[in-house]
Formats: C-alpha cells, structure tokens, sequence
C-alpha cells in the first residue's frame, strides 16, 4: 500500500511539472501574415527571469539577398546582419501563460514596439502583439513552435 501511494504521488508531481514546464523557450516559426508562408525561425531563451528572442533562420526566395543588413534599424542593430540578430528582448512572465514588458524590432522597417505575448494552453503556440503605447494600438502575429 505504500509503495502504491508514492507511486500515485510521484504520478501527480510528474503531471503537475509537465504542466508548469510550458514556456516559449524554444524555436518558433514566425508565419508571415499576407501568405502564410514560414518566414523566420527564432529561439526563445531565458536568462535572469527575461525572455529574448533571436532570428536563427530566414526563408527568402532565391532572388533575395539570405542575410540582409538591417539598414533601416536606428538602433546598435543598424547594419547588423538579420540572422543572428536578438528582436525580442525584456519579456516576462505576467501571470499563467502570459509575459510582458518586452520589445521587439521589425527589421524591415527599423520600428522598436512594445511587445507581450501569450501561450496557448499546449504551448504549440504563442500571440504576440506588438504596439505602440497601448495593446489596443498595435498588430498581433501567431507563431508556431519549430521543436
């Protein structure tokens, strides 16, 4: 009977920690919004409680440059090589599932954005909103989880 009950009770710490260890640590595909198309892979890491994120891949056609610069960022980014480029930095956790608090460059066009950004409840998935000032100004992009 006791060995039952360390066994049931290992059981449900083991289920409890599968539940809690949902995070957007990982690699993420960024899906691009006009055609649906992947157009980046980007890792989430966590370091000190923050969440950043990091272009590891770009999908471009064969007539485009595979590692544009990004002249339009104003920032220590200007010129930088995309690949390898931190976007996602200053996030997190805000409650289950959801953080906050951070920022995100376009490089396309330079533009730094507040940014949050929730999980689903599997974690296949992530909403992250971008916006100036508010949440309610601002464009959210669904990513789906590479790993």
């Amino acid at each position: 009977m006791k060995r039952l009950l360390i066994v049931a009770a290992a059981a449900a710490l083991a289920s409890m920690s599968a539940m809690a260890a949902v995070s957007p640590v990982g690699l993420w595909k960024t899906i691009d919004d006009n055609t649906g198309k992947v157009r980046s892979i980007v890792r989430i890491t966590q370091s000190n409680g923050e969440y950043k994120g990091t272009i590891e891949k770009l999908f471009r056609s064969p007539d485009q440059e595979q590692n544009p610069k990004c002249d339009k960022c104003s920032d220590a980014r200007k010129d930088k090589p995309i690949i390898g480029m931190t976007i996602l930095t200053g996030l997190r956790a805000d409650g289950d599932d959801e953080y906050a608090g951070g920022q995100i460059v376009d490089p396309e066009n330079g533009k730094i954005y507040s940014s949050k950004l929730t999980l689903d409840e599997d974690g296949k998935k992530l909403e992250l909103r971008g916006f100036i000032g508010v949440s309610l100004i601002g464009r959210s992009q669904t990513w789906v989880r590479a790993d």
